[in-house]
């Protein structure tokens, strides 16, 4: 941009927003960056609720040396994210009505059977 519009490169940073040494120094990544990756994202696939820093723990394990500062910033770089977790449902035993609710459940014929007892049982009349 600076050789297209012939001004500095201080002007030209300033227009863009950036730092001058973002345009000086070349960014490069480490060698071993494409295989880490790779494991990180096999590891999030096979243990899915572990977050960067179990992730981080198990890669120093399993032989790579690495920080978990390193693991979050390709965490982030590659969209990763731990999925909520699901409310548990309630259970109808535990609940002191659960059972009254259990017995009228449609299909159940407890309910039935007890109202069919009433009707056909005879009764004493004052």
């Amino acid at each position: 941009m600076r050789e297209v519009l012939g001004v500095s490169e201080r002007r030209a940073c300033r227009t863009l927003g950036q730092h001058r040494s973002t345009q000086r120094k070349i960014p490069c990544g480490l060698p071993d960056e494409e295989r880490l990756t790779e494991d990180i994202i096999a590891l999030t696939r096979e243990y899915g609720r572990y977050g960067y820093r179990m992730i981080a723990g198990m890669l120093n394990n399993s032989g790579w040396h690495v920080n978990h500062k390193r693991v979050e910033r390709i965490w982030r770089r590659e969209g990763l994210k731990v999925p909520h977790k699901q409310k548990k449902r309630g259970r109808l035993w535990m609940n002191p009505l659960g059972a009254l609710r259990r017995n009228t459940l449609p299909g159940n014929g407890r309910i039935m059977c007890a109202a069919s007892r009433r009707a056909t049982k005879p009764r004493l009349v004052l």
